[in-house]
Parts: structure tokens; C-alpha cells; sequence
């Protein structure tokens, strides 16, 4: 065999051997991480979704969370459950392509679609109208839906938005490959899987940075789902498409009128906090911001607290949010985890 006939074999068989482990690690990956909720078609899409009724002495409007890039619902759910249990009806759920949802035939064309899909997901569940939660990519999300069905929104709270047109409209050159068609899948099904495994653990770091990652976050929060192919291309999709959805949709947020309560951290790592959570506030009429220092992109896991208190303020409670962003502050303070690694890190990453 002659070396212009040997280097497509062993190319050939390089694909193989990836996509092998790819699949075999995705099946791994779901035995270990499995369904947590239940399951609904709507529109074609199989929506995978936990959702906890009211209580009798709920003193809280019902409350829909909506999950960034790379995550699933027990990102949200985990931290945040508790805060809530016995207070308000809660509906958290995997966005469409992500965690154990399909993504189904629209969802795929915008974020947009995904929040009609929402929409019709509280319709099935007799949710007439709440507070929607979103984070990062998911605030993006939670802007569209109160521009599309105000009626449904009775306040909004974004942590760690991503909203806005940011520099040089760049992501991840992976998620720019992965969101192709051809190559896209190739990539999804043979490199993303086992190049994701090795870098899950410094990416995760750089979501939470300064502050630490909790401890066991991956394994508990299911992290490692986004790595499957299907998953990796619906989230690559999103991401891809994320910056002209922005584009579309900043202009429009002056229209919105619901409540609004704006919380970042003034160390995000992932997106530039400085134009998506400021802009927002400066955008929606009455929005407030809560700035906190030395806070990274994971305000629902490292001040649940605050994310509680922002919850009950805009349900009418009288809560000093600036108060007890300063308590989150203090007990912060000294957090320096992977400042040194991921102090350039602005693309959108794991957990975005």
C-alpha cells in the first residue's frame, strides 16, 4: 500500500474509531443521566419537562424557568427548587434539542419558535400566565417571549443575560462548525463527544470563574448531555444563531412592560455583561439592575438567594435587592478560581 492510498484508510479509520466512541460514550452518558420529568408533544416536539403544581399556600405567581446553552433543566431546577418549594408553582424544562427534549420541526429555525413552544407548553399545563426566569442564551429567549406574549409575562428575571449585538458577533469556533450541515454532523458525531470530555471540566471552570464550581455540579446538573450529537448540533444551532436574533430583537425591547429585574456579575466570563445586562436595563422601561462584584455567569447556583429575593420583588414583596447584593458580595469577596485561565473567555462556552 502506497502512502497516497494509506493516508485515506487511516483517515477512514480515524472516523470510525470516533465516531465509535461516540456513540458508545452518548449511551453511557444517558444510562447515567436519565429522565427526570415527563414528557409532552408539543408541535411535533417531545418537550421533556418537571412541573410542580402549586401548594395551597403558594403566595407566589407560577414561575417558568428557561436554561441556557449546554444545560438542561436541572441546572435552574437544582439550586433553585428549594428556594421556591411550597411558594409557587415552578415549570422547568429542557429547551427544545436539549437535555431529553426532541427539538422538533420549527425549533430549529429560531429561538422565537422556541418561545411559542414555551407558550404552548404552559397551555398544556393550564399555566395562564408567570414569571419567566432565563439564563445567559435563555434571557434571549425570555426578552422574545415578552415581546410575543405579554399577556403571559407577568415579570421578568435575567441572570446573566445574553440579549444584545456583542463585538465582532463571534462564538466558538466549534459551535460554528458543529451548526453546518454536512460537516456539522460529521464534527457532532465523532469529535465534539470525546473533545468535550476533555475540556468539561476547564470549560465548566471558566463558566463559574472567580467563584468556585460546586462540587459535584457536572455529574449533578447533567452537564454532560450537551455531548451527545444530537444535543451538541441543536445547541451549536442555537448559539450560531443567537447574535442575528439579537440583532432582530434588541430594537424591540423598549415594547416590553412587564416587571423586570436584571442581575450580573461584573466578572462574567462567557458574555460581556457590560452590553447585554446593562443594555437591558437601560432598554426595558423601569427594569432594575443588580451588579454584583467579583459574581461570574452562574448567579442560580453561587446567590440563589438573591435570585429568590429578585423572585419576590417582582411579585409585589418589598425585598431591598441592592441590600442583599452587597451580602453576596461579602461572602464572595475572596473567590479567585481559574481567574488566571479564563480571564480572556468571552465567546459563548459550556454552560452559557
Amino acid at each position: 500500500m502506497n502512502i497516497l492510498t494509506a493516508i485515506p484508510v487511516l483517515l477512514v479509520a480515524l472516523v470510525l474509531v470516533f465516531a465509535g466512541f461516540t456513540r458508545a460514550a452518548s449511551r453511557l452518558i444517558e444510562r447515567r443521566n436519565p429522565p427526570v420529568g415527563s414528557f409532552i408533544d408539543i408541535n411535533g416536539a417531545r418537550i421533556h419537562y418537571v412541573h410542580v403544581p402549586a401548594s395551597t399556600s403558594a403566595g407566589l405567581p407560577p414561575l417558568v424557568f428557561i436554561h441556557g446553552a449546554s444545560a438542561n433543566l436541572k441546572d435552574q431546577m437544582l439550586p433553585l427548587r428549594p428556594m421556591f418549594a411550597g411558594r409557587a408553582e415552578m415549570l422547568f424544562f429542557d429547551r427544545p434539542g436539549h437535555g431529553w427534549s426532541g427539538r422538533g420541526p420549527g425549533n430549529n429555525e429560531s429561538l422565537t419558535a422556541q418561545s411559542a413552544t414555551i407558550a404552548a407548553l404552559m397551555d398544556r399545563l393550564g399555566i395562564k400566565d408567570a414569571i419567566i426566569i432565563g439564563h445567559s442564551l435563555g434571557g434571549a429567549v425570555a426578552a422574545t417571549f415578552a415581546l410575543e406574549h405579554p399577556e403571559r409575562t407577568r415579570g421578568l428575571l435575567f441572570l446573566s443575560a445574553a440579549t444584545h449585538p456583542w463585538p465582532g458577533a463571534a462564538t466558538s469556533w466549534y459551535y460554528s462548525v458543529s451548526a453546518k450541515r454536512m460537516i456539522g454532523q460529521m464534527f457532532a458525531e465523532t469529535v465534539a463527544n470525546p473533545a468535550g470530555l476533555m475540556r468539561i471540566d476547564a470549560a465548566t471552570t471558566c463558566v463559574f470563574s472567580p467563584n468556585k464550581v460546586p462540587d459535584g455540579y457536572i455529574d449533578k446538573a447533567s452537564i454532560r448531555l450537551v455531548l451527545r450529537p444530537m444535543a451538541f448540533r441543536a445547541n451549536a444551532v442555537d448559539v450560531e444563531g443567537l447574535y442575528p436574533h439579537v440583532v432582530a430583537n434588541a430594537p424591540r425591547y423598549p415594547e416590553i412592560e412587564a416587571p423586570t429585574v436584571v442581575i450580573s456579575g461584573d466578572h462574567d466570563t462567557v458574555v460581556y455583561e457590560e452590553i447585554h445586562s446593562i443594555g437591558l436595563a437601560r432598554d426595558i422601561p423601569g427594569a432594575e439592575l443588580v451588579w454584583v462584584k467579583n459574581l461570574g455567569h452562574k448567579p442560580d447556583w453561587v446567590a440563589p438567594d438573591l435570585v429568590a429575593a429578585a423572585v419576590e420583588r417582582l411579585a409585589g414583596q418589598p425585598r431591598d435587592l441592592q441590600a442583599i447584593a452587597r451580602a453576596v458580595e461579602a461572602r464572595i469577596a475572596d473567590d479567585a478560581y481559574g481567574t488566571e485561565m479564563c480571564a480572556n473567555e468571552k465567546a459563548p462556552v459550556l454552560g452559557q
